[in-house]
Protein backbone atom coordinates (compact mmCIF):
# COMPACT_ATOMS: atom_id res chain seq x y z
CA UNK A 1 0.00 0.00 0.00
CA UNK A 2 1.25 3.48 -0.92
CA UNK A 3 0.22 7.02 -0.05
CA UNK A 4 -1.13 8.68 -3.19
CA UNK A 5 -2.45 12.08 -2.06
CA UNK A 6 -2.93 14.41 0.91
CA UNK A 7 -5.82 16.88 0.93
CA UNK A 8 -6.43 19.76 3.34
CA UNK A 9 -9.75 21.34 4.35
CA UNK A 10 -10.03 24.62 6.27
CA UNK A 11 -13.41 24.36 7.98
CA UNK A 12 -15.42 26.51 10.38
CA UNK A 13 -15.09 27.53 13.10
CA UNK A 14 -11.23 27.42 12.99
CA UNK A 15 -10.17 23.89 12.09
CA UNK A 16 -7.86 22.26 9.55
CA UNK A 17 -8.62 18.69 8.49
CA UNK A 18 -6.27 16.38 6.56
CA UNK A 19 -7.22 13.42 4.38
CA UNK A 20 -4.51 10.96 3.37
CA UNK A 21 -5.42 8.70 0.45
CA UNK A 22 -3.84 5.40 -0.61
CA UNK A 23 -3.71 3.24 -3.73
CA UNK A 24 -5.86 0.60 -2.00
CA UNK A 25 -8.79 2.96 -1.49
CA UNK A 26 -8.25 3.32 2.28
CA UNK A 27 -8.20 6.92 3.50
CA UNK A 28 -7.31 8.32 6.90
CA UNK A 29 -8.19 11.58 8.62
CA UNK A 30 -6.20 13.84 10.94
CA UNK A 31 -6.43 17.33 12.42
CA UNK A 32 -3.14 19.24 12.00
CA UNK A 33 -3.62 22.73 13.41
CA UNK A 34 -2.11 25.57 15.37
CA UNK A 35 -4.95 27.88 16.30
CA UNK A 36 -4.27 31.21 14.56
CA UNK A 37 -1.56 29.64 12.37
CA UNK A 38 -3.57 27.19 10.26
CA UNK A 39 -2.16 28.53 6.99
CA UNK A 40 1.39 28.11 8.28
CA UNK A 41 0.71 24.51 9.31
CA UNK A 42 -0.87 23.86 5.91
CA UNK A 43 2.43 24.94 4.31
CA UNK A 44 4.31 22.53 6.60
CA UNK A 45 1.99 19.74 5.49
CA UNK A 46 2.75 20.50 1.85
CA UNK A 47 6.48 20.31 2.61
CA UNK A 48 6.13 16.96 4.39
CA UNK A 49 3.94 15.71 1.55
CA UNK A 50 7.00 15.60 -0.74
CA UNK A 51 8.45 12.86 1.46
CA UNK A 52 5.24 10.95 2.18
CA UNK A 53 3.79 10.47 -1.31
CA UNK A 54 4.65 6.96 -2.45
CA UNK A 55 5.48 5.71 1.06
CA UNK A 56 3.85 2.82 2.93
CA UNK A 57 1.34 4.40 5.37
CA UNK A 58 1.63 1.51 7.83
CA UNK A 59 5.21 2.42 8.86
CA UNK A 60 4.00 5.11 11.27
CA UNK A 61 6.93 5.23 13.70
CA UNK A 62 9.45 5.24 10.85
CA UNK A 63 7.73 8.18 9.17
CA UNK A 64 7.37 10.05 12.48
CA UNK A 65 11.10 9.81 13.11
CA UNK A 66 11.97 11.04 9.63
CA UNK A 67 9.47 13.91 9.70
CA UNK A 68 10.60 15.02 13.16
CA UNK A 69 14.35 14.50 12.89
CA UNK A 70 14.94 14.57 9.14
CA UNK A 71 15.43 18.30 8.55
CA UNK A 72 17.95 18.90 11.37
CA UNK A 73 15.74 21.50 13.09
CA UNK A 74 13.07 19.84 15.17
CA UNK A 75 10.27 20.61 17.60
CA UNK A 76 8.04 23.64 17.91
CA UNK A 77 4.31 24.11 17.41
CA UNK A 78 4.18 24.30 13.61
CA UNK A 79 6.26 21.24 12.70
CA UNK A 80 4.97 19.01 15.49
CA UNK A 81 1.34 19.99 14.86
CA UNK A 82 1.74 19.13 11.18
CA UNK A 83 3.27 15.78 12.16
CA UNK A 84 0.46 15.22 14.69
CA UNK A 85 -2.30 15.47 12.09
CA UNK A 86 -0.40 13.25 9.67
CA UNK A 87 0.22 10.69 12.41
CA UNK A 88 -3.48 10.59 13.33
CA UNK A 89 -4.42 9.98 9.70
CA UNK A 90 -1.83 7.18 9.39
CA UNK A 91 -3.24 5.43 12.48
CA UNK A 92 -6.72 5.80 10.97
CA UNK A 93 -5.48 4.06 7.82
CA UNK A 94 -3.67 1.34 9.78
CA UNK A 95 -6.76 0.63 11.88
CA UNK A 96 -8.95 0.37 8.80
CA UNK A 97 -6.37 -1.89 7.12
CA UNK A 98 -6.38 -4.28 10.10
CA UNK A 99 -10.09 -3.69 10.87
CA UNK A 100 -9.58 -2.65 14.48
CA UNK A 101 -9.67 0.54 16.56
CA UNK A 102 -6.37 2.31 17.21
CA UNK A 103 -6.56 1.52 20.92
CA UNK A 104 -6.56 -2.21 20.15
CA UNK A 105 -3.20 -1.78 18.42
CA UNK A 106 -1.89 0.10 21.47
CA UNK A 107 -2.66 -2.66 23.96
CA UNK A 108 -6.45 -2.72 24.12
CA UNK A 109 -8.93 -0.84 26.25
CA UNK A 110 -8.47 -0.53 30.00
CA UNK A 111 -11.88 1.02 30.76
CA UNK A 112 -15.50 0.71 29.68
CA UNK A 113 -16.31 4.40 29.07
CA UNK A 114 -14.55 7.75 28.97
CA UNK A 115 -15.27 10.51 31.48
CA UNK A 116 -15.65 14.01 30.02
CA UNK A 117 -15.62 17.52 31.39
CA UNK A 118 -17.38 20.49 29.83
CA UNK A 119 -16.39 24.13 29.66
CA UNK A 120 -18.50 26.47 31.76
CA UNK A 121 -18.38 30.16 32.59
CA UNK A 122 -20.33 33.29 33.34
CA UNK A 123 -19.84 37.01 33.69
CA UNK A 124 -21.21 37.04 37.24
CA UNK A 125 -21.30 34.54 40.13
CA UNK A 126 -25.00 34.05 39.53
CA UNK A 127 -24.55 33.37 35.82
CA UNK A 128 -21.68 30.96 36.41
CA UNK A 129 -23.70 29.09 39.07
CA UNK A 130 -26.68 28.81 36.72
CA UNK A 131 -24.50 27.54 33.86
CA UNK A 132 -22.83 25.03 36.17
CA UNK A 133 -26.24 23.66 37.10
CA UNK A 134 -27.07 23.30 33.40
CA UNK A 135 -23.94 21.24 32.81
CA UNK A 136 -24.80 18.96 35.71
CA UNK A 137 -28.35 18.63 34.43
CA UNK A 138 -26.87 17.56 31.09
CA UNK A 139 -25.05 14.73 32.87
CA UNK A 140 -21.59 16.17 33.46
CA UNK A 141 -19.97 15.56 36.82
CA UNK A 142 -16.97 17.74 35.97
CA UNK A 143 -16.66 21.23 34.50
CA UNK A 144 -13.89 23.73 33.84
CA UNK A 145 -13.94 27.49 34.02
CA UNK A 146 -11.28 30.13 33.45
CA UNK A 147 -9.78 33.13 35.19
CA UNK A 148 -11.04 36.41 33.75
CA UNK A 149 -8.63 38.27 31.49
CA UNK A 150 -6.52 40.29 31.47
CA UNK A 151 -4.69 39.71 34.75
CA UNK A 152 -2.00 42.11 35.94
CA UNK A 153 1.27 40.62 37.19
CA UNK A 154 0.27 41.83 40.65
CA UNK A 155 -3.48 42.39 40.60
CA UNK A 156 -5.84 43.84 43.18
CA UNK A 157 -7.64 42.24 46.09
CA UNK A 158 -10.86 43.12 44.29
CA UNK A 159 -9.79 40.99 41.32
CA UNK A 160 -8.99 38.02 43.55
CA UNK A 161 -12.33 38.37 45.32
CA UNK A 162 -14.19 38.52 42.00
CA UNK A 163 -12.65 35.21 40.86
CA UNK A 164 -13.18 33.49 44.18
CA UNK A 165 -16.79 34.68 44.41
CA UNK A 166 -17.60 33.12 41.03
CA UNK A 167 -15.92 29.83 41.88
CA UNK A 168 -17.59 29.73 45.30
CA UNK A 169 -21.01 30.35 43.75
CA UNK A 170 -20.55 27.44 41.34
CA UNK A 171 -19.33 25.19 44.14
CA UNK A 172 -22.40 26.03 46.24
CA UNK A 173 -24.67 25.46 43.24
CA UNK A 174 -23.41 22.00 42.28
CA UNK A 175 -22.21 20.68 45.63
CA UNK A 176 -19.15 18.72 46.62
CA UNK A 177 -19.78 15.77 44.31
CA UNK A 178 -19.00 17.69 41.11
CA UNK A 179 -15.42 18.44 40.07
CA UNK A 180 -14.63 22.02 39.06
CA UNK A 181 -11.30 22.76 37.41
CA UNK A 182 -9.99 26.25 36.71
CA UNK A 183 -7.78 27.35 33.82
CA UNK A 184 -5.34 30.20 34.48
CA UNK A 185 -4.51 30.00 30.75
CA UNK A 186 -0.91 31.07 31.27
CA UNK A 187 -2.16 34.61 31.70
CA UNK A 188 -1.22 34.81 35.39
CA UNK A 189 2.23 35.54 36.83
CA UNK A 190 3.67 33.00 39.30
CA UNK A 191 3.28 35.47 42.17
CA UNK A 192 -0.36 36.14 41.31
CA UNK A 193 -1.04 32.43 40.70
CA UNK A 194 0.10 31.68 44.25
CA UNK A 195 -2.26 34.31 45.67
CA UNK A 196 -5.19 33.03 43.62
CA UNK A 197 -4.49 29.40 44.53
CA UNK A 198 -4.46 30.21 48.25
CA UNK A 199 -7.80 31.99 47.92
CA UNK A 200 -9.37 29.17 45.86
CA UNK A 201 -8.16 26.25 47.98
CA UNK A 202 -11.18 26.18 50.36
CA UNK A 203 -13.43 25.42 47.36
CA UNK A 204 -11.41 22.35 46.27
CA UNK A 205 -10.61 22.92 42.58
CA UNK A 206 -10.04 19.69 40.69
CA UNK A 207 -6.88 21.24 39.22
CA UNK A 208 -5.35 24.53 38.14
CA UNK A 209 -4.45 24.48 34.47
CA UNK A 210 -1.46 26.47 33.21
CA UNK A 211 -1.06 28.53 36.40
CA UNK A 212 1.73 30.39 34.62
CA UNK A 213 3.42 30.26 31.23
CA UNK A 214 5.15 26.90 30.61
CA UNK A 215 8.61 28.06 29.49
CA UNK A 216 10.07 28.32 33.01
CA UNK A 217 9.53 25.01 34.81
CA UNK A 218 11.12 26.27 38.03
CA UNK A 219 8.41 28.91 38.35
CA UNK A 220 5.74 26.31 37.65
CA UNK A 221 7.29 24.24 40.44
CA UNK A 222 7.22 27.28 42.72
CA UNK A 223 3.46 27.51 42.23
CA UNK A 224 2.97 23.76 42.64
CA UNK A 225 4.86 23.74 45.95
CA UNK A 226 2.73 26.61 47.29
CA UNK A 227 -0.65 24.86 47.05
CA UNK A 228 -2.39 21.55 47.61
CA UNK A 229 -4.35 22.01 44.36
CA UNK A 230 -3.05 19.67 41.62
CA UNK A 231 -1.26 21.49 38.80
CA UNK A 232 -2.04 20.64 35.16
CA UNK A 233 -0.12 21.75 32.09
CA UNK A 234 0.88 20.55 28.66
CA UNK A 235 -1.19 22.10 25.87
CA UNK A 236 1.84 24.18 24.81
CA UNK A 237 4.42 21.44 25.26
CA UNK A 238 5.57 19.38 22.29
CA UNK A 239 6.70 15.73 22.25
CA UNK A 240 7.96 13.75 25.23
CA UNK A 241 11.03 15.97 25.40
CA UNK A 242 8.83 18.97 26.14
CA UNK A 243 7.25 17.19 29.13
CA UNK A 244 10.44 15.74 30.58
CA UNK A 245 11.56 18.59 32.84
CA UNK A 246 8.13 19.31 34.35
CA UNK A 247 7.73 15.63 35.26
CA UNK A 248 11.27 15.20 36.57
CA UNK A 249 10.97 18.25 38.84
CA UNK A 250 7.53 17.31 40.14
CA UNK A 251 5.99 20.52 38.81
CA UNK A 252 2.92 18.84 37.32
CA UNK A 253 0.36 16.35 38.64
CA UNK A 254 -1.75 16.16 35.48
CA UNK A 255 -0.22 16.27 32.00
CA UNK A 256 -2.37 17.65 29.19
CA UNK A 257 -0.86 16.73 25.84
CA UNK A 258 -2.84 18.07 22.90
CA UNK A 259 -2.91 15.28 20.34
CA UNK A 260 -2.99 17.86 17.53
CA UNK A 261 0.15 19.58 18.85
CA UNK A 262 2.20 17.14 20.96
CA UNK A 263 3.10 14.66 18.22
CA UNK A 264 -0.06 12.64 17.68
CA UNK A 265 -1.62 9.58 19.28
CA UNK A 266 1.40 7.34 19.86
CA UNK A 267 3.65 10.18 20.99
CA UNK A 268 0.98 11.18 23.53
CA UNK A 269 0.83 7.55 24.67
CA UNK A 270 4.58 7.75 25.27
CA UNK A 271 4.07 10.98 27.25
CA UNK A 272 1.38 9.23 29.30
CA UNK A 273 3.75 6.36 30.04
CA UNK A 274 6.41 8.85 31.20
CA UNK A 275 3.83 10.51 33.43
CA UNK A 276 2.83 7.16 34.90
CA UNK A 277 6.35 6.66 36.28
CA UNK A 278 5.92 9.92 38.24
CA UNK A 279 2.39 8.97 39.41
CA UNK A 280 0.94 11.76 37.28
CA UNK A 281 -2.41 11.57 35.49
CA UNK A 282 -3.31 12.36 31.89
CA UNK A 283 -6.13 14.67 30.80
CA UNK A 284 -5.72 15.35 27.08
CA UNK A 285 -6.22 18.94 25.97
CA UNK A 286 -8.89 19.36 23.29
CA UNK A 287 -10.45 22.70 22.28
CA UNK A 288 -10.70 21.58 18.65
CA UNK A 289 -12.81 19.47 16.32
CA UNK A 290 -14.21 15.96 16.04
CA UNK A 291 -11.07 14.38 14.57
CA UNK A 292 -9.09 15.72 17.51
CA UNK A 293 -11.70 14.30 19.88
CA UNK A 294 -11.71 10.94 18.07
CA UNK A 295 -7.93 10.74 18.45
CA UNK A 296 -8.15 11.61 22.14
CA UNK A 297 -10.73 8.90 22.77
CA UNK A 298 -8.43 6.29 21.27
CA UNK A 299 -5.70 7.35 23.70
CA UNK A 300 -8.10 7.57 26.64
CA UNK A 301 -9.40 4.07 26.05
CA UNK A 302 -5.99 2.37 26.43
CA UNK A 303 -4.18 4.60 28.95
CA UNK A 304 -4.18 3.41 32.58
CA UNK A 305 -3.41 6.83 34.13
CA UNK A 306 -6.07 8.67 32.12
CA UNK A 307 -8.08 11.06 34.32
CA UNK A 308 -10.65 12.93 32.24
CA UNK A 309 -11.20 14.22 28.71
CA UNK A 310 -11.80 17.85 27.77
CA UNK A 311 -14.98 18.50 25.81
CA UNK A 312 -15.45 22.19 24.94
CA UNK A 313 -18.91 22.05 23.36
CA UNK A 314 -21.65 24.08 24.98
CA UNK A 315 -24.56 24.67 22.63
CA UNK A 316 -23.50 24.03 19.03
CA UNK A 317 -21.92 20.56 19.49
CA UNK A 318 -19.64 21.10 16.47
CA UNK A 319 -16.74 19.50 18.29
CA UNK A 320 -18.80 16.33 18.75
CA UNK A 321 -19.02 16.11 14.97
CA UNK A 322 -22.49 17.56 14.46
CA UNK A 323 -22.68 18.07 10.68
CA UNK A 324 -19.16 16.73 10.12
CA UNK A 325 -19.45 13.08 11.17
CA UNK A 326 -21.97 10.57 9.84
CA UNK A 327 -22.46 9.52 13.47
CA UNK A 328 -21.54 12.27 15.96
CA UNK A 329 -20.24 11.37 19.39
CA UNK A 330 -22.75 11.38 22.25
CA UNK A 331 -22.11 12.44 25.82
CA UNK A 332 -24.30 10.34 28.11
CA UNK A 333 -24.14 10.87 31.87
CA UNK A 334 -20.90 12.76 31.43
CA UNK A 335 -19.21 9.94 29.48
CA UNK A 336 -18.56 8.92 25.88
CA UNK A 337 -18.72 5.25 24.94
CA UNK A 338 -15.53 3.52 23.82
CA UNK A 339 -15.43 3.83 20.00
CA UNK A 340 -15.84 0.49 18.25
CA UNK A 341 -15.15 1.24 14.58
CA UNK A 342 -11.80 0.67 12.87
CA UNK A 343 -9.09 3.32 12.98
CA UNK A 344 -10.34 6.46 14.65
CA UNK A 345 -13.87 5.07 14.53
CA UNK A 346 -15.33 7.97 12.54
CA UNK A 347 -16.72 8.64 9.07
CA UNK A 348 -16.26 12.17 7.73
CA UNK A 349 -18.93 13.94 5.68
CA UNK A 350 -16.74 15.59 3.03
CA UNK A 351 -19.67 17.54 1.57
CA UNK A 352 -20.07 19.27 4.92
CA UNK A 353 -16.38 20.19 4.90
CA UNK A 354 -16.81 21.89 1.56
CA UNK A 355 -20.02 23.65 2.66
CA UNK A 356 -18.38 24.97 5.83
CA UNK A 357 -14.99 25.76 4.36
CA UNK A 358 -13.35 29.15 4.81
CA UNK A 359 -10.02 30.81 4.15
CA UNK A 360 -8.32 29.52 7.28
CA UNK A 361 -7.58 33.05 8.48
CA UNK A 362 -8.97 32.76 12.05
CA UNK A 363 -6.72 34.73 14.39
CA UNK A 364 -6.00 34.53 18.11
CA UNK A 365 -7.74 37.23 20.19
CA UNK A 366 -5.42 39.95 21.44
CA UNK A 367 -5.92 41.71 24.76
CA UNK A 368 -4.46 44.83 26.32
CA UNK A 369 -4.27 46.40 29.76
CA UNK A 370 -5.88 49.78 30.35
CA UNK A 371 -2.55 51.48 29.61
CA UNK A 372 -2.48 49.95 26.13
CA UNK A 373 0.27 47.37 26.76
CA UNK A 374 -0.10 43.77 25.61
CA UNK A 375 -1.83 41.29 27.93
CA UNK A 376 -1.79 37.49 27.71
CA UNK A 377 -4.96 35.96 26.31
Amino acid sequence: MKITDMKLYHVKPRWLFLKIETDEGIAGWGEPIVEGRALTVATAIEELKRYLIGEDPLRIEHHWQIMYRGTFYRGGPVLVSAISGIEQALWDIKGKFHNMPVYEMLGGRVRDKIRMYSHCGGATPEEFAANAKLRVAAGFQAIKTGVDAPVRNVDSLAFVESQVNKFAAAREAVGSGVDIAIDFHGRVSPAMAIRLAVALEPYYPMFIEEPCLPENVDQLLRVAESTSIPIATGERLFTRWGFREALEKGAVAIVQPDLCHAGGIFESRKIAAMAETYYASVAPHNPLGPISLASCLQLDACTPNFLIQEHPSMAEKWDLGEGYLSKPFEVIDGHVAIPEGPGLGIEINEEALIERSFGGDWDTPRLAYDDGSFAEW
